[in-house]
């Protein structure tokens, strides 16, 4: 059975969504307390790169590249043992948590599919 594997933005109501919530950007969503959030996790080691998410500027004409990119990114012994953790954590329900507007063009849409998939990086 694959896992089940939701993602959402930090802003919506937390309710809504039951699972571990993970937020899996770099940086801290603006307006957001750490008790509003509501988190079980934050893996700032699953998030893209500085770099990669500045080249990127969620411009959805490149997020082929971005995701190409990414997983690569995500091979690295850092992003790999934190996509670990996250597979693991996916046993039970996971929502995976961003601030992004765009959630179809992020990195939390990526994970997802990974997650979601038999793929192994």
């Amino acid at each position: 059975m694959a896992p089940q594997v939701t993602v959402v933005r930090i802003y919506e109501d937390q309710a809504k969504t039951p699972g571990t919530r993970v937020l899996v950007d770099r940086v801290w969503p603006r307006g957001i307390s750490k008790e509003a959030a509501h988190l079980d996790l934050w893996l700032k080691d699953v998030a893209p790169s500085t770099a990669l998410r500045q080249w990127y500027g969620h411009d959805p004409a490149k997020f082929e590249e971005f995701r190409r990119r990414y997983e690569g990114e995500l091979i690295e012994p850092r992003g790999s043992e934190a996509l670990r953790r996250l597979r693991d954590l996916a046993a039970s329900p996971l929502v995976l948590v961003t601030a992004t507007k765009d959630v179809p063009h992020s990195q939390a849409a990526v994970l997802a599919d990974l997650l979601s998939s038999d793929l192994t990086l």
